[in-house]
């Protein structure tokens, strides 16, 4: 969306042209892929997570002993890596 102001100042929201980088949206639950895994492999590389992925709904994380850990979100993915990860300490 883009700002408009009409005659008398007033801010008003319109849907920016479709085919416009402002014209795509996404659902509020959609999560970009390649960023939350480049997330993930940031914080937990040194904790000995070293592999993830996402596919179907499901996000997988692969920890240096070969220990496969799933969830059905980033954020579910991360409880279990740290209920796991805490366990071990």
């Amino acid at each position: 969306m883009t700002g408009t102001r009409d005659q008398e100042g007033v801010t008003g929201m319109r849907t920016a042209p479709a085919g416009s980088a402002g014209g795509k949206r996404r659902d509020v639950f959609d999560v970009d892929e390649a960023s939350a895994l480049a997330e993930l492999e940031r914080a937990w590389a040194y904790g000995g997570y070293h592999g993830f992925c996402a596919e179907d709904g499901t996000w997988c994380a692969v920890s240096s002993a070969g220990e496969v850990l799933t969830g059905g979100t980033p954020d579910a993915l991360i409880r279990k890596i740290r209920a796991r990860w805490q366990a071990k300490q």
